[in-house]
């Protein structure tokens, strides 16, 4: 019998009360949903991404040891970001292992030591789940918040620039027509 992993109860409103000079934008509930949901999935890459990091082996091992620090650097910088600015729009967000666990889209590393290659594609597809979350939800942010979009595209750009740089190590060159 497996256990399921089940997000804790939230502790707290996922809204903060306004005081003081605090009388800015509110995010709609919306906005603080879709921005949680990508708060989730840098959370997870960053955790992929040491995993990774930390296990593999096998031809190249130094430049994409050196390769997966960069874009766990990036994955950890924007969740600050996006979390921030959750913050600034009176939103709670919720970076909780329990919660990340329960609530991210991206594949499951395996344990272990990885092959090199194998760590590639494994790595490649988790920063695909993780713009294509930002993706799935860019046209609702927006609509609600254009401010909240632009720190998504920055972070697509990043992202999908290092899923380019990665993925180069094991592709072919295209047949010269």
């Amino acid at each position: 019998m497996t256990d399921t992993i089940k997000a804790p109860q939230p502790a707290g409103d996922t809204a903060t009360r306004r005081e003081n000079a605090e009388k800015g934008f509110v995010a709609p509930r919306e906005l603080r949903d879709d921005l949680q949901k990508v708060l989730v999935d840098l959370i997870a890459l960053h955790m992929v991404g040491k995993q990774a990091h930390w296990n593999i082996v096998g031809p190249n091992f130094r430049d994409l040891h050196l390769n997966l620090d960069e874009i766990v650097d990036i994955a950890r910088d924007s969740s600050d970001d996006v979390a921030e600015r959750m913050r600034a729009l009176h939103a709670t967000p919720d970076g909780r292992p329990g919660v990340v666990a329960a609530d991210t889209t991206l594949p499951e590393m395996p344990q272990g030591e990885v092959l090199t290659t194998d760590a590639i594609d494994l790595i490649v597809r988790a920063i695909e789940a993780t713009t294509g979350t930002m993706r799935e939800v860019h046209d609702a942010v927006d609509a609600a918040d254009p401010t909240s979009a632009d720190i998504l595209h920055g972070i697509i750009e990043k992202l999908e620039q290092q899923s380019w740089f990665i993925s180069a190590e094991t592709r072919t060159p295209a047949e010269a027509k």
